[in-house]
Parts: structure tokens; C-alpha cells; sequence
């Protein structure tokens, strides 16, 4: 193993996530000196490697099936796609590759240095990175961007181990043969969308949620609307405590205990979607932050060590992709500011979206929240079945609703269940994170007939 002297750099990223790359091609045109280390030798961190975006080309992939069994509503008619699960994965596989050949051609164009490997925290103001081959390199920073992101968690039961998890479904080359009869271990929303995709190509999936209702956290009314509509294609159990997994026969049994009783589910596989935990370097204690734990974050993501900041899921605030790139360019224009305090991340406006069928989002506070926290609200809400797109392509189950502050009727919080939700949770994001008012939202024209026109019916009925 070679090992060279230090070498003196303004900005060292560990981890080329989400968190990490946006805000270091930041650093990098302002003529910062630059070194990112990744385990994955490339961008995208695990969104691209095994989570966001190859879980979505699986589940396009489901739509179009989904949609064909329903066509004879329009009119149309003809046999149902079969399904070539090779397939499937192939063109997820095209699509993460096409994703990384893009990502290679930016790094190229950039003056960034990524290795490929693993950083370890040396000292208050060191890291040495060790690639595959062995070789180590040693960096002497002025800031460091700490991004390493987050992994798949298991729970601690008696075969645990025998289970799959988000990896192994949608990694670069996944090869896992394809769930007839999967049990899902956790109905948050890793658990529903692998669920819901899996039964629109054909399979017969079990969820098993420890809590009362699916989406924990979730506002009730979009957590109950979910859990009636998925709940006719999918087996769903509330309140089961998974307690083993073991073989039976050629495939899997599920133990869990539910109401004091105690009850077993059997499947040709098992996904356990129980959430995801931090990852963190070793040697963070040198930085002087406690290890084992998501490093505390302000709302410029710097940690108690203000030269050391910690944007995306490492922070464990806000775990999702989108919320990651917005907290590293936060972090960046920090860095250059010197540590001054010259953006600010919002936490409370990072819109949520849960791509099941149908789709679930919500941004800001649920109505619960917001009634603790102002005491006085307002909630308005559209519902589909009044809607012209949800007529016409025959959806009209789901609803937009509205939170408003009831002092200054300004929108603090949205959540929108059915057709277009992913994409209608943006306006309305945007619209939180501005602090705009029932009367601005009242008075856009959206465009019809589409869904998002729904937010402003919805907004005229507080403005009225």
C-alpha cells in the first residue's frame, strides 16, 4: 500500500450522491481545488446506483401493463402485455447507464479529481482516501462536505439476512428472479411503490406494516386514502411485528405478532423496505462529532464543526434526492461565503412523493402540524371525482387539500392523493416555501382541463 504525503486542498466531498456533486461542480467553477471519493467511481450516489431512478424505470415499465388492463374503458381493446422480467431490468440497466455516461462526460468536463474508494477521517483537518487497488492518498482540507449518504436497514430479527432489499432489486446487473408472491416488510414508501409495481406486473404481494396505518408521518387522510385504493390490489397488515424470517420449502415464511396474536404469511420472496440508516465515515470523531449518529445540521447543513458540513441523507432530515442536491448547493455557496450565512435550506418545502398507483405527495405540514403550531387553520380541498382530466381518463378517486395558516392565510402545508399527485406537489412546494396566500393561488389561471387547475378551486373556497 503507497502512501504519499498530503496533499493541500480547499474542499474535500466524501460521497458523490446527491448531496455531494451538486455543490461540488459549484465549488469547482468558483475555482475551489476539489476532491470528491465515492465507492461507486461516479455520480449519482445510490438515487442512481440501486434507488430513485431505476426503481422508476421498473415502475413506468408497470404503468404501461397497468393501464393497458383498463383500456377497454376508452374503447380499446386487445391483449394485456405480457411480461419479460429480463426485460424489464434490461431497460432499467439502459437507463442507469445512459444516466453514468452522462455523469462521465460531466466530470470530464470539469476540473474535479474523484476517486474511486473510501475516505477516512484523520484528523481534525486530514482525510485519507484508500482506492481498490490499495493505493491511499492523504488531503489536508479547509472544508469538508461529508455526503456518504444512507443504506438499506434490517430489522434485527432471526433471518433478516434472508430478505432482499431495494439493492438487490434495482442495482446495476440485478438479477433476482421475479417475486410471484412477495412479502414486503414495511408499508412507508419504499415498501408501497415495491409493492404496488410488483402486483401491476403480475405478482400477489403481502405488506406487513408494524404501525396503524400505512405512511407513518403521513397525514391520516392521505395515508388512509392510500392504504383503501392500493389496499384492493395488495394484501395489506397494519399493526403486524415482523419477529423472524425463515425458509419453508422453496420459499419464505414471515412471522409477525399482531394484536397479541401470533400469525405467519408465506411468499416466494421477502423485501424488507424497513427504512434506511446514515452512513458515516470512519474517524468522524476527529471532526468533533459524535459517531454512530446523524451529525446536527443548521439550515446552512453545517454540523457543530463549522468547517464541516453535512448535506442529504447523512443529516437524516430530509431523505430524498432532490432535497439532497438543494442542501449541497446550500452548503456550497456557504463555503464560498467563508461560513457566512448566505443561503438557507427549507426544510418544510421539500415536497414528498410517493409513486405508487395511485400516487401520493404531500409538502410542509400536515393538518395535525400546522393546528399545533398555529392553532388557527383552514383546510380546502378539491376532490377528483369533480374533476374534467380525472373524468376523462376515468380516475376521479383522490383529492388535493390545502392547509393554510388561519392568521395570515397563507399555504403551510399540501398533500395530494391520485393521478398527476407527483407532479402537482411542486407548484404547491413552491408555493409553501414563498409563503403565498390563498388569493395568490386563487387567482393563477392553471391550465385546463388539467389537474392542477383543482388547486386553485380548492384555494377560491378559503379566498371566497
Amino acid at each position: 500500500m503507497a502512501t504519499s504525503s498530503a496533499e493541500q486542498v480547499d474542499v474535500v466531498v466524501i460521497g458523490a450522491g446527491g448531496g455531494g456533486y451538486p455543490g461540488a461542480f459549484l465549488l469547482d467553477r468558483a475555482g475551489r481545488k476539489v476532491v470528491m471519493v465515492d465507492p461507486f467511481g461516479n455520480l449519482g450516489g445510490d438515487c442512481l446506483a440501486e434507488g430513485c431512478v431505476p426503481s422508476k424505470a421498473v415502475r413506468e415499465a408497470s404503468l404501461v401493463r397497468a393501464r393497458a388492463q383498463r383500456y377497454g374503458g376508452f374503447g380499446l381493446h386487445g391483449p394485456v402485455p405480457e411480461v419479460s422480467w429480463p426485460e424489464v431490468l434490461a431497460h432499467k440497466d439502459r437507463v442507469q447507464e445512459t444516466r453514468y455516461r452522462q455523469h462521465t462526460a460531466e466530470l470530464a468536463a470539469s476540473s474535479l479529481r474523484l476517486h474511486t474508494g473510501t475516505a477516512r477521517v484523520t484528523g481534525a483537518g486530514t482525510v485519507e482516501v484508500e482506492e481498490a487497488g490499495g493505493t491511499c492518498t492523504r488531503y489536508r482540507f479547509s472544508d469538508l462536505v461529508l455526503a456518504t449518504g444512507s443504506a438499506p436497514s434490517r430489522l434485527p430479527v432471526p433471518g433478516a439476512e434472508l430478505a432482499v432489499t431495494s439493492h438487490d432489486l434495482f442495482r446495476l446487473g440485478a438479477d433476482i428472479a421475479f417475486p410471484h408472491r412477495p412479502v414486503v416488510i414495511g408499508g412507508g414508501y419504499i415498501g408501497v411503490e415495491v409493492a404496488s409495481m410488483l402486483q401491476n406486473l403480475g405478482s400477489s404481494p403481502t405488506v406487513l406494516e408494524a404501525t396503524d396505518e400505512l405512511l407513518p408521518g403521513f397525514d391520516r387522510d392521505l395515508a388512509s386514502g392510500l392504504h383503501a385504493q392500493l389496499g384492493r390490489r395488495v394484501t395489506i397488515v397494519t399493526g403486524a411485528w415482523v419477529t423472524a424470517v425463515q425458509r419453508a420449502g422453496t420459499g419464505y415464511a414471515v412471522s409477525y405478532r399482531r394484536g397479541g396474536t401470533e400469525a405467519q404469511v408465506t411468499g416466494d420472496a421477502v423485501v424488507m423496505a424497513t427504512g434506511r440508516h446514515v452512513v458515516l465515515p470512519e474517524g468522524i470523531e476527529h471532526l468533533g462529532l459524535p459517531s454512530g449518529q446523524p451529525p446536527e445540521v443548521n439550515r446552512q447543513l453545517q454540523t457543530a464543526n463549522p468547517h464541516v458540513y453535512a448535506p442529504g441523507d447523512v443529516n437524516a432530515r430530509s431523505m430524498l434526492f432532490h432535497s439532497a442536491v438543494r442542501q449541497s448547493l446550500v452548503a456550497a455557496h456557504v463555503v464560498l461565503a467563508g461560513g457566512q450565512p448566505v443561503d438557507a435550506m427549507d426544510f418544510e418545502a421539500v415536497p414528498v412523493t410517493v409513486f405508487t398507483e395511485p400516487e401520493a405527495a404531500h409538502v410542509g405540514l400536515t393538518e395535525a402540524q400546522a393546528t399545533e403550531r398555529f392553532g388557527d387553520v383552514e383546510v380546502t380541498r378539491y376532490d377528483y371525482h369533480e374533476d374534467a382530466r380525472a373524468q376523462i381518463l376515468e380516475e376521479t378517486e383522490g383529492f388535493i387539500k390545502l392547509v393554510f395558516d388561519g392568521h395570515r392565510r397563507r399555504l403551510v402545508g399540501a398533500q395530494v392523493l391520485g393521478l398527476d399527485a407527483a407532479q402537482l406537489i411542486a407548484p404547491l412546494a413552491l408555493a409553501v416555501h414563498a409563503g403565498h396566500s390563498a388569493a395568490t393561488l386563487a387567482e393563477m389561471a392553471f391550465p385546463h382541463p388539467m389537474i392542477s387547475e383543482g388547486i386553485a378551486k380548492a384555494a377560491r373556497a378559503s379566498h371566497a
